[in-house]
């Protein structure tokens, strides 16, 4: 814990500095202020859009479709991206996190709001007083938190407000869940509780392209669901597919899907997409863009090891142009000699070991006049007649394409497009002028709290 300051009132052990990353939207007629650095992420608010209504109007009458903005949206950009997303129609959000949840509900979210992963028990009075939906998978942590719900006292709470709890079956995931016997026994312990309410029933599939094995967790989760029926309980909201299990059209849609990654425009990787959903897979348009301009352009000799070890030692004379991003931006370092690189429309290999902080690139074939720092680098994305995308860096890494947009670091600035103009950005510091006139002693910065109904019952 920090010391007190010497100024700091008497008792005062620590001070607590609420910071967020600024979101800055563009003036009606001007144009953003310039990104703090020459490597930046670029969303497509509009392809994000077109992708859940995509996705909507796939589904079966009477299932919804509910976005899952977990780990900052797949590293999207959770506010934006929801903010986008409820405009556009969406009614229910998922995150991973109870913090992820409160992120969205401090800028403004009033949509429902289901936390996946359970929450410390002592936060289920936050949770209510928030209007979060819990996830319960574990007999003791869901005694604590009822328990938790009964000591809490806010007067400035209604008296009728209940916190929405969803409880996790576990149907061979064995990650989480309750068995199925204990479900109706859960069940009753939430509705006995003043403060709870029973809102879902629920289960995540092992392996969506496998129809036997999803087949038997659905059974699972019917299981759980008859024996509910059978003491009498109402069936409340039920969900297993995800992306996957919805474009393999393994699982049964229920009440809602939980759709991640394809909003995102991606399809998750090595499904095969059942026929009845192939003209959805075919439609869905990646919503990220990986882009960078050099910091150097050089022309190094023959024999020249390039980056770290060296892994890379040029054989010709060589022209390399530097890149100022790396694996502390997402870029894992097992892209180092694989990955490619566009510039200019044509693909380029990045050379040598990828750095903390950046990649570099040799661009000694490049047509045209010599490459240089002018020249604007695509490391996701669609640049003239070339596209990579998540899956193809992926592959490189030896790793899913989840991994590869949702690994995309905070200090990525985003830029967020519309109708095709940058309508707004998202950066770590904002002001170069604002600060630094108390160094060692910052004042808070205020977290600015849109005021509004947050989707409460």
């Amino acid at each position: 814990m920090a010391p007190a300051a010497d100024n700091d009132p008497p008792g005062a052990v620590a001070r607590i500095v609420a910071t967020r990353l600024p979101l800055i939207e563009a003036a009606p007629g001007q144009e953003l202020p310039p990104l703090p650095r020459s490597a930046w992420i670029e969303i497509d608010l509009d392809s994000l859009v077109s992708n859940a209504r995509l996705l909507q109007g796939s589904l079966p009458a009477g299932t919804r479709l509910d976005a899952v903005v977990k780990a900052d949206a797949y590293g999207h950009g959770a506010v934006p991206v929801a903010q986008a997303l409820v405009a556009a129609g969406v009614q229910s959000l998922s995150v991973a996190t109870f913090d992820e949840g409160l992120e969205l509900r401090q800028a403004g979210i009033s949509v429902p709001i289901l936390v996946l992963f359970p929450v410390p028990p002592e936060l289920a009075p936050d949770a209510l007083r928030h209007c979060l939906s819990l996830t319960a998978g574990d007999q003791l942590l869901l005694e604590r938190t009822l328990a938790a719900l009964h000591r809490f006292n806010d007067e400035s709470i209604p008296d009728d407000r209940r916190l929405p709890i969803h409880l996790e079956v576990e149907t061979g995931l064995g990650r989480g869940g309750l068995d199925s016997t204990y479900v109706p026994a859960a069940a009753a312990a939430i509705e006995a509780s003043p403060r709870a309410r029973l809102a879902g029933l629920w289960s995540h599939l092992q392996a969506a392209g496998d129809a036997a094995r999803t087949a038997d967790q659905a059974a699972r989760l019917g299981v759980a669901s008859s024996l509910l029926e059978e003491v009498g309980m109402s069936m409340p909201d039920r969900h297993l597919a995800a992306s996957g299990g919805f474009l393999a059209a393994s699982a049964p849609a229920y009440d809602f899907v939980r759709i991640g990654l394809a909003v995102y425009g991606i399809v998750p990787d090595g499904l095969t997409v059942a026929e009845l959903h192939s003209a959805a897979a075919a439609g869905l348009k990646p919503v990220l863009s990986l882009r960078a301009r050099p910091v150097r352009v050089t022309e190094l000799p023959a024999g020249t090891g390039v980056s770290y070890g060296p892994t890379f030692v040029t054989s010709r004379p060589s022209r390399i142009a530097t890149l100022p991003l790396g694996y502390a931006d997402g870029l894992p370092r097992s892209l180092s000699n694989k990955a490619q690189v566009l510039v200019r429309g044509e693909r380029v290999p990045a050379v040598g070991t990828v750095a903390m902080d950046a990649v570099m690139v040799d661009v000694t074939d490049v047509p045209g006049p010599p490459v240089s720092v002018d020249d604007e680098f695509t490391l996701i994305g669609r640049q003239g007649n070339e596209t990579i995308d998540a899956r193809e860096v992926a592959q490189w890494g030896n790793t899913i394409s989840y991994e590869i947009v949702s690994a995309m670091s905070a200090r990525l600035p985003r830029v967020y497009y519309a109708a095709a103009k940058a309508v707004q950005m998202r950066v770590i510091a904002c002001d170069p002028v604002r600060g630094g006139g108390e160094i060692g002693r910052p004042g808070a910065l205020a977290i600015e709290e849109v005021p509004g109904p947050l989707g409460c019952e």
